[in-house]
């Protein structure tokens, strides 16, 4: 939201102007969602194209262009710190459980070499129950890769933290959120086979 924005709760977004990166992409789709989720049926808000980057959705703000956007938690809490935007809510808090990230590997690297597969998987457990029991030693890498303040990558690990799984297996809802998606986004005619597009043959035993 934007700083100085009078809404103070998701509700007071029917009919608002929402900002998203571009037209059929993940943050419509999620704006679409809220709408849907609250009753207010397929043009409950207006989705506007703005871009996903900070500058673009600080100039929105400042010109009063959008009510609200759906980007990036990192982002409204840096916002926050220069009382430019804020946080109203995290997506999770209407959509529930959504797989929004995977892992991909090619089908040569799959049949010629799947250990290295196994290994990176097993390495990337490693590291979510290393960030997962260390908060502190977290935020302060985080800090210096993305060049934020310690006090944004804070409030933003305990928001986050969360979509980290500790054996990186698909959920039913995360799975049946998605198959929705993709029709829904039409990236297909008809919800897929979700079995078909995944799996969990190269996760640790």
């Amino acid at each position: 939201m934007p700083w100085d924005s009078p809404i103070t709760s998701v509700q007071q977004l029917k009919g608002k102007h929402i900002g998203i990166s571009s037209p059929g992409s993940f943050t419509e789709w999620l704006a679409r969602e809220l709408a849907r989720k609250e009753g207010w049926g397929p043009d409950g808000v207006a989705p506007v194209a703005i871009g996903n980057g900070a500058a673009s959705i600080i100039a929105a703000f400042r010109q009063h262009l959008v009510d609200a956007d759906v980007g990036g938690v990192s982002t409204f809490l840096t916002l926050e710190e220069s009382k430019v935007g804020r946080l109203l809510v995290p997506v999770s808090s209407y959509e529930g459980s959504i797989a929004s990230g995977t892992f991909s590997a090619s089908d040569r690297l799959i049949q010629t070499d799947p250990g290295a597969i196994r290994a990176f998987l097993a390495a990337w457990l490693e590291t979510v129950r290393y960030i997962r029991t260390h908060k502190a030693e977290t935020v302060k890498m985080e800090s210096r890769i993305d060049q934020l303040p310690e006090s944004v990558v804070s409030k933003d690990y305990d928001l986050t933290i969360g979509m980290f799984t500790s054996d990186c297996k698909f959920d039913p809802e995360a799975l049946a959120t998605l198959k929705r998606g993709f029709v829904e986004l039409k990236f297909l005619d008809t919800p897929p086979d979700m079995s078909k597009l995944y799996t969990e043959e190269f996760l640790p035993h």
